[in-house]
């Protein structure tokens, strides 16, 4: 099973070891990528503040993200399972699982990102900022980028096993699973149910996405859950007290679920 997350827009502040090796990190077939994306961004960071921040997306005053970018290839690093600390991986919380729960996360696991495509837990990466939605120059805006070069290192990690895919719309869009492999690909929507009025009432969530996100994760490693199928996926989410309801969705196309909460 291949399990696909989003990045966090909270990242550590710094990292504690040695500096970035991109022929250390997983998926190698990315690293001329890679090394183009990092490049761009650095030199970004020596562009006027103002410009810098705007192609990044960020906010007037956010300048500490750009000292961060120029040091790159300076800073120490640290597992990404480490670097990402935003509400999913707080709810992951992969520190305190097993260790034998700890090494699934490691060879199941990648996290899109704008800056590396997509990396392991265990990559060790430095703090940066690098939002898929950056516009860098030389290169244009990231999501073309990486959607001309992801397509063969996801299929080749995902295997002929499942694919558990939690990403975000926006990293979603860069790489779109076509085919038999989009038929064994379950993607996840989390809605609330809550009555009003004696209906029940189902809406979408943003924050409490995240956090359903990471305790789905969470208990499928706990449980040692090894599905060989989409199906059998589906069933494993139930087997651990998911209210799972399949959505009709194409041929050739990601099978969708909606993951049901009344508790967020």
């Amino acid at each position: 099973m291949l399990i696909l997350l989003p990045p966090s827009e909270g990242k550590a502040e710094v990292g504690s070891g040695r500096r970035l090796d991109l022929d250390r990190l997983s998926l190698p077939g990315l690293n001329p990528v890679r090394e183009q994306v990092l490049s761009a961004l650095v030199a970004l960071a020596g562009e006027p503040p103002e410009t810098a921040l705007t192609a990044l997306g960020l906010a007037p005053g956010q300048h500490g993200e750009l000292r961060r970018n120029a040091r790159l290839r300076q800073a120490a690093t640290a597992p990404a399972a480490r670097i990402y600390t935003g509400v999913l991986y707080e709810a992951l919380d992969l520190a305190s699982l097993p260790a034998t729960a700890q090494r699934a996360a490691g060879r199941q696991v990648l996290v899109s990102s704008g800056l590396w495509g997509a990396v392991r837990l265990t990559d060790r990466i430095p703090p940066y900022r690098c939002p898929i939605g950056a516009r860098l120059p030389g290169l244009g805006a990231l999501p073309g980028l990486w959607r001309r070069n992801l397509g063969a290192a996801l299929t080749e990690a995902a295997g002929r096993g499942p694919v558990l895919d939690l990403r975000s719309g926006a990293y979603a869009a860069v790489w779109t699973p076509r085919g038999e492999l989009a038929e064994r690909t379950l993607t996840v929507r989390v809605l609330h149910e809550r009555e009003v009025d004696g209906v029940p009432v189902r809406s979408v969530v943003s924050h409490f996405n995240k956090a359903t996100k990471g305790r789905l994760v969470r208990d499928l490693l706990l449980a040692g859950a090894r599905p060989r199928t989409a199906g059998a996926l589906v069933t494993a989410l139930r087997d651990l007290k998911y209210t799972v309801c399949e959505q009709s969705a194409g041929a050739g196309r990601p099978r969708q679920v909606d993951v049901i909460v009344s508790e967020l």
